[in-house]
């Protein structure tokens, strides 16, 4: 079943008001995966366009790496910890099955109690899950959000599976939501979809009510992430088209309008092929894929952190937002920078 979720147009702007982003310092490169995963460097470039990506470090979960980007943000906001009225993470790899990690990055900073803080899990549309909460908390208000993207999903890769050790990396993206004026990055549209129907194409069997730890389990290596991605790849092929069009169409936007495009990097050599199977040829493609990996929730706001440093979006570009992640879960964001 499919729901849909969209932001009327007559709210109060409610925008980015600022970014940031993190990854640890180790490089995981393809010399290093290649042979536990019985391919060569040049398959996994060929493959999936990915040389290099990062790993947390032993002292490192989630929460730490969120909590990085999280101060970044709010550092180049300008605004102090007792403003943030929410704290939303996106994430599917938490410290824990409890707390919520958006608990720890928020007492982290300092927040106040008055802050309210949860997790939103809708796998690598995470960030974008939690951006359009975000953005209806806000309305009307005068308030500051902040919302996060994290992940380290080495700590759930088989390193002999070819078909997922390969693709993800560990890292975190933030950005702080508040009032801005019209039409100055200002959020103006969103929408998110969902389909169980192929939840099992991408899941991590083990660890939940269902399949708690046993050693049966852990022997048959049921915490780590299970992919078929060719199956994952057909379904975004015949989808996500279709519904880009209806969220333009909803919107009275035209492609051609679209200055940039930030979409889940799933791998370097998909994102290259939806860009093009999508339409968005003219848009300008942003990509952290190639150096970083698939990043999970991560994704969408470090690839958006990154071209704010490059200088790259000017005022009044239209940007558009892609995400999906297994559920499947989509979601889309518009944007006027």
């Amino acid at each position: 079943m499919t729901t849909t979720i969209g932001t009327p147009k007559t709210r109060p702007a409610v925008g980015i008001v600022s970014t940031g982003s993190y990854f640890p310092s180790q490089v995981i490169t393809n010399a290093e995966l290649a042979g536990p995963a019985g391919v060569t460097e040049e398959w996994i470039v060929r493959k999936t366009g990915i040389r290099t990506r990062r790993r947390a470090s032993p002292d490192q979960a989630t929460s730490d790496l969120a909590a990085v980007a999280a101060r970044e943000a709010v550092a180049r906001a300008g605004v102090r910890a007792a403003d943030i009225s929410l704290v939303i993470v996106g994430t599917t790899t938490p410290d824990k099955l409890g707390p919520a990690v958006a608990c720890m990055v928020a007492d982290d900073l300092g927040c106040p109690i008055s802050t309210a803080a949860f997790d939103v899990h809708a796998a690598c549309s995470g960030f974008l899950t939690a951006l359009a909460t975000a953005e209806r908390f806000l309305a009307g208000t005068d308030g500051h959000a902040l919302v996060i993207g994290a992940d380290a999903y080495t700590r759930f890769l088989d390193p002999a599976d070819r078909r997922t050790v390969v693709l993800w990396g560990d890292g975190a993206g933030a950005v702080v939501l508040g009032p801005t004026e019209p039409g100055r990055r200002e959020i103006l549209a969103t929408k998110l979809l969902s389909d169980g129907s192929v939840s099992e194409l991408a899941t991590i069997p083990a660890g939940g009510s269902r399949l708690p730890a046993t050693h049966g389990t852990v022997d048959g290596r049921a915490h780590y992430v299970h992919m078929d991605g060719r199956a994952v790849s057909q379904v975004l092929q015949e989808r996500v088209p279709g519904l880009l069009d209806e969220f333009l169409k909803e919107n009275d936007v035209e492609k051609a309008e679209i200055a940039h495009v930030v979409m889940h990097q799933g791998n370097a050599n998909l994102v290259a092929h939806l860009g093009e199977l999508l339409g968005l040829e003219n848009a300008r493609a942003h990509a952290t894929a190639p150096v970083y990996g698939n990043t999970g929730s991560a994704s969408i706001p470090v690839t958006l952190d990154q071209a704010v440093r490059e200088d790259a979006i000017r005022p009044g570009d239209l940007v558009l937002m892609v995400a999906f992640g297994a559920g499947m879960t989509y979601a889309f964001t518009l944007l006027r920078w």
